[in-house]
């Protein structure tokens, strides 16, 4: 995702597939745990490994600014990381990443649903039962039709487009279900797949056993929505909540944030999640990083929603500041750094110009601009991040780890693509993304001493689904080089690999395999993978589809990707979740009631 989760694999795949129990509820160990607590001591990195100031005390506001404003609110369309974070807040689904730092936090937890679900012999059949006493924000009980519903509307991309489409592949692999938007059934509930035999039962039939189905479920786009309310593409100015948290009425501002406030009917009872402590969370969209940075370190903004890490010169002070530094973590986030290289635009459309900017590009001048090995990350050599099974940090096809472009193997690839002297290309990157721009800035000028004439654009970072998102958009205007960066949907090589490389993952709207890619022998290993039972063996298909896709040039990998963030001491309850590579919103309150 330029978005959400990240993790590791072997674990989640025998979770997933229902090898290991979970125990339900987890709230004796959420209550904290005081081994894993910091005792209201802080340290540098100390939230990356513990709950720093745990507390119970409730009330308060938790003030978030961000320089990016959500893609979309609504919960089948959002796919940034830090708004699937957000969604903890006021979308529940049948599981739940657990609400703990460390490994623990990447364990599914049931939610909505009573226990962990029971799964047939054959693992293609899941039932789950409903806890009693759910309510939406406006009172109405949430039933298993209505999680049906929520799920439903995933199908409905002409309509809402934007966000992962994981789910039919599974349940509807032949395309059959066009979403509710087009369903003839009367109650708009004609996915065959998932069957709702009453309303505290809600069961699905798999097309075919999936390693990683479960991590779907916990996805925010599987959480239930009425369908009263459901207005379609418009449902994302007010998404119904299920949470213990709601929009404030018209708080919702295109480019300036939202105000999350209590649900009333969120019964605490029914939910082992969350504890809710703030009365309300807001998010402020910024332009200005620089401004933001100066809140952060003057204590009147709580964090960084995006939690892409301070800008240079805060970065400084707070590395040379003990005070400021026993403040601030930098977790590896689980996200890679990289630019996607266009297949759609010519002279990208070969593979010996792609290569050529590849070996062009100076690995130490971009993992500078993105704030060097501390802030920014390790050098990237290829497209699975290390914390994902199948991963080999040895594996350097082209030689980057030295840290030094190679422009003499960038004139030997132009020869061999026909433009022996080099070529005019655009790099595409989002305006409201500092660390890009930057980046982009380092690789415009390492491209130049090879030939390679780059011309930057930038653009609304909002409207990212449409622009650079849009195969057509992309190919109209010439994007040969997208700026871009992505995290796993869920911990294992296919919530990795499959949006940015599966040719059955290019949308009209909300593309993020950037390149373009369109392998058939890619798509049949992705295949190949949800059948593989044993993560060793998964593993091991991961590690090829990587190689394919580094050895057709599709993208050049920049960093792996690290974040100076700073919390403010004021927070409670503050510890990285590695599902997110963040702090875990929904956990934080406050210690001054204010």
């Amino acid at each position: 995702m330029s978005r959400n989760t990240r993790a590791i694999a072997a674990a989640g795949v025998a979770l997933a597939l229902g090898l290991t129990t979970a125990a339900c509820g987890g709230s004796k160990s959420d209550d904290k745990k005081t081994d894993g607590a910091s005792g209201g001591k802080s340290a540098y990195n100390l939230a990356i490994t513990e709950v720093v100031n745990p507390s119970t005390a409730k009330g308060g506001t938790v003030n978030l600014w961000g320089a990016q404003d959500a893609d979309f609110w609504d919960p089948a369309r959002g796919y940034y990381a830090f708004v699937w974070n957000l969604n903890r807040l006021y979308t529940r689904k049948l599981v739940e990443y657990a609400a703990t730092p460390g490994k623990a936090g990447l364990e599914l937890k049931p939610d909505l649903a009573q226990a962990m679900p029971e799964i047939s012999a054959d693992k293609l059949n899941y039932t789950f039962k409903l806890r009693s006493g759910l309510k939406f924000d406006d009172g109405t009980p949430i039933t298993s039709k209505d999680i049906k519903y929520g799920i439903e509307r995933v199908w409905a991309t002409d309509v809402i487009s934007g966000g992962p489409v994981y789910l039919p592949a599974v349940l509807d692999p032949k395309g059959e279900y066009k979403g509710p938007y087009k369903d003839s059934d009367p109650n708009k509930l004609g996915l065959k797949s998932v069957t709702t035999p009453d309303d505290s039962t809600i069961s699905f039939k798999l097309s075919k056993p999936s390693a990683d189905f479960m991590y779907l479920l916990a996805m925010p786009g599987s959480g239930p929505v009425p369908q009263k309310r459901d207005t379609g593409a418009k449902y994302t100015t007010a998404p119904a909540a299920s949470g213990p948290y709601m929009f404030k009425e018209g708080s919702i501002q295109p480019g300036k944030g939202a105000i999350f406030v209590r649900n009333p009917n969120w019964d605490p009872a029914t939910d082992p999640i969350r504890k809710a402590l703030p009365d309300q969370i807001t998010f402020t969209v910024t332009t200005n990083a620089e401004d933001m940075d100066s809140r952060l370190i003057a204590g009147t903004v709580d964090a960084d929603a995006g939690q892409t890490g301070v800008q240079a010169a805060t970065r400084t002070k707070i590395l040379q500041d003990p005070a400021l530094k026993a403040n601030a973590d930098t977790p590896v986030t689980g996200f890679l750094r990289y630019a996607g290289l266009a297949t759609s635009v010519a002279p990208l459309d070969n593979i010996e110009c792609r290569k050529a900017i590849i070996y062009a590009a100076d690995p130490t001048s971009i993992q500078a601009a993105r704030g060097g090995p501390i802030a920014g990350g390790d050098i990237g050599t290829s497209m699975l991040p290390p914390n994902i099974a199948g991963s080999d940090p040895k594996y350097d096809p082209f030689n980057r780890l030295p840290g030094k472009p190679q422009v003499e193997e960038a004139k030997k690839a132009l020869t061999a693509c026909g433009k022996p002297t080099g070529f005019d290309v655009t790099i595409a990157v989002r305006n409201n993304k500092p660390a890009e721009v930057k980046s982009a800035e380092a690789l415009q000028a390492a491209l130049k001493p090879a030939g390679i004439n780059a011309k930057i654009e930038q653009y609304d970072g909002a409207q990212q689904a449409s622009i650079t998102g849009s195969p057509d958009n992309v190919k109209a205007k010439g994007y040969g080089i997208i700026i871009g960066g992505w995290g796993a949907d869920y911990p294992t090589g296919t919530g990795y690999m499959q949006p940015l490389s599966d040719s059955r993952f290019i949308p009209k709207n909300g593309n993020y395999n950037l390149a373009e890619i369109k392998d058939p022998s890619i798509d049949a290993l992705f295949d190949q993978a949800q059948l593989e039972t044993d993560p060793a063996k998964a593993a091991e298909i991961y590690s090829q589809i990587n190689h394919k896709i580094m050895e057709g040039a599709y993208y050049l990998p920049f960093v792996v990707d690290k974040a100076l963030n700073y919390r403010n001491p004021r927070l409670t309850n503050a510890y990285i979740h590695d599902a997110f590579g963040m702090l875990d919103f929904q956990a934080l309150g406050v210690n001054d009631g204010k």
